[in-house]
């Protein structure tokens, strides 16, 4: 028997999504973004992560929801992307899953594409967007 992959399972509002484990670099606390003019509204800015320069990107407003204040639990999930590390703005961080069931994505999930997911998770809490990090990241 082969193992599962693990995925991280994150919010936004009442939406649950998930990043396959391997991809992710490090999950860090909301800290001081350094915006930056002429970029899509979805880019924050860039934070120093240690020396490194990472840009910063909200999913919320990538997926065309209204931005909200920050909280105690907003985090920033740091994903490893081609060469490059990029920062995901999200609400909250839940737990680290494994889905039995992962259905191919239809036409929509939740009013987005999607080719923004690889799959659709299902958990005991329901429906969770399992995302295609290449679209996501590489929206226009």
């Amino acid at each position: 028997m082969t193992a599962q992959e693990q995925y991280v399972e994150f919010g936004i509002e009442r939406e649950q999504y998930a990043i396959r484990i391997q991809d992710i670099h490090e999950i860090i606390k909301m800290q001081d973004i350094t915006h930056i003019p002429g970029v899509m509204p979805y880019v924050k800015g860039v934070i120093n992560l240690r020396g490194k320069i990472v840009p910063v990107l909200s999913l919320r407003d990538l997926f065309g929801m209204e931005e909200q204040p920050y909280t105690k639990q907003t985090r920033i999930v740091v994903v490893n992307h081609a060469v490059d590390t990029v920062g995901i703005i999200v609400d909250r961080v839940s737990k680290v899953t494994t889905f039995n069931d992962i259905q191919a994505p239809q036409g929509r999930f939740g009013g987005l594409d999607g080719r923004l997911f690889t799959g659709i998770g299902l958990a005991n809490g329901g429906l969770v967007g399992i995302l295609q990090l290449e679209e996501v990241l590489l929206r226009d």
